[in-house]
């Protein structure tokens, strides 16, 4: 699904590297081999295969493209934020190849057409695949149910209202029954929008030491609790975006057990920060939902290693500096989060708690069975979107090294380990550290 991503003609040749390929429990060191936009081997290829160009992995791990299921783009109308272009070649320098953004664009994506300005303009940057989400409600206005048949026809992969409050439970109930209709799934932010009120961090210690209105737990669990049970009502599958709690993905994942069509994901930043983080005013902390306690923090990793949170989002969110140079209850939410995406999930990795088979299957084929699509996966005759990272590679997190337009980030400052030096769009290389 998605607009058309140009075939590359080159046929290539990744030697030497560690493949990483959780979808088809591959972990060796064998070469991967490309010819018109498909991988056409994993190790020897046939006889009559001539590469035009070779690609020397050695040391460096090769994997699936990975997945991004939430990336805001800003496009349309917020190009003095970033552009799909701008941000799209910020994804491939992140090893990212397919990215799902969601529909609070302006306008909203609630029509066709909107769907495929986003699509088409992807493709014609040919930097990384770009899935929208279609609007649930027409304007996102909370109201007034989307044509999702259409938006589905036009290549959105589920739907949302993003952080809109929906009017009332009908017409969620009413939606989900819609979107069940179609086959769509319901992409949901769970913030109950009177209990978040005006909070701006988690409503706990710091909170009151700064003075500064907080959003209760009880604002995304009662959201989960609600939703859940419109989910059992309806059958509608449902995807749980960037859970902050430890409570909400316990809730999701004792759901799932027990049967209800029901994913979630955490975003990157949220298994490494705490609303401590937050301290000092630190405006590039505000986001949203809020940094939560190191209880949570704790929480949604045990939950990321025992599978319940099924991947690791960037939720990027890009601002001109400007956004975020207001008194912290004023600035913009969100963090521009492409660019440490994959280092942040690798961090996992060299603190024990997961394996790099785990992060990569959570960062690639999980994250695609979420949108329903076929990516994430080194499979033989499947398109060659392929990431090529160094594990060992250190390097500073500053605005000169950011590829994104955005350079509102909490880790500036960072020195971390893990970046893309090679990704490949449909056999096409897209980015290359020489």
């Amino acid at each position: 699904m998605g607009a058309r991503v140009e075939i590359g003609r080159e046929r290539l040749s990744i030697k030497g590297g560690r493949v990483v390929d959780p979808a088809n429990g591959v972990d060796a060191i064998v070469d991967v081999h490309v010819a018109d936009g498909e991988i056409v081997a994993v190790g020897d290829a046939s006889n009559d295969f001539r590469s035009d160009r070779d690609i020397d992995a050695r040391g460096k791990i090769v994997c699936p493209g990975l997945v991004d299921l939430r990336a805001a783009l800003r496009e349309p109308g917020a190009e003095h934020k970033a552009t799909i272009a701008s941000e799209t070649r910020a994804a491939a320098a992140g090893g990212v190849t397919t990215l799902c953004c969601p529909p609070d664009t302006s306008p909203p994506i609630d029509s066709t057409a909107v769907a495929k300005l986003v699509q088409t303009r992807a493709a014609q940057a040919g930097y990384a695949r770009v899935l929208p989400l279609g609007a649930l409600t027409c304007q996102l206005d909370g109201r007034r149910i989307s044509e999702m048949a259409a938006l589905k026809e036009s290549g959105c992969v589920g739907v949302s209202n993003a952080y809109r409050p929906l009017e009332n439970t009908l017409v969620t109930r009413r939606a989900m029954e819609y979107a069940a209709t179609y086959g769509l799934t319901v992409f949901i932010n769970a913030e109950d929008h009177w209990l978040r009120d005006n909070g701006c961090v988690h409503e706990g210690t710091v909170s009151t030491r700064l003075g500064l209105p907080g959003i209760p737990e009880a604002a995304e669990t009662a959201a989960v609790a609600c939703y859940l049970a419109l989910i059992k009502q309806t059958g509608v599958r449902a995807h749980f975006c960037c859970l902050s709690t430890a409570l909400g993905a316990g809730m999701v994942a004792r759901a799932k057990y027990d049967g209800l069509p029901v994913s979630a994901d955490v975003s990157a930043h949220q298994l490494h920060l705490t609303e401590y983080d937050a301290d000092q005013f630190n405006s590039l902390c505000h986001v949203r939902p809020p940094l939560r306690t190191q209880r949570d923090r704790d929480g949604l990793r045990g939950e990321l290693a025992r599978s319940a949170l099924a991947a690791i989002c960037s939720d990027h969110q890009p601002h001109e500096a400007d956004a975020k140079l207001a008194p912290f209850a004023e600035t913009a939410h969100g963090v521009s989060a492409l660019d440490t995406l994959l280092p942040l999930s690798l961090k996992l990795v060299e603190e024990g708690l997961m394996t790099t088979a785990e992060v990569v299957a959570r960062l690639t084929h999980q994250p695609a069975a979420i949108l329903g699509v076929d990516a994430g996966t080194l499979s033989v005759g499947a398109a060659a979107d392929i990431c090529i990272f160094d594990p060992e590679h250190y390097w500073l997190v500053s605005e000169e090294s950011l590829v994104s337009r955005g350079h509102n980030t909490p880790f500036l400052g960072w020195e971390l380990k893990g970046r893309a030096i090679c990704t490949v769009l449909a056999g096409r290389v897209v980015h290359c550290v020489p």
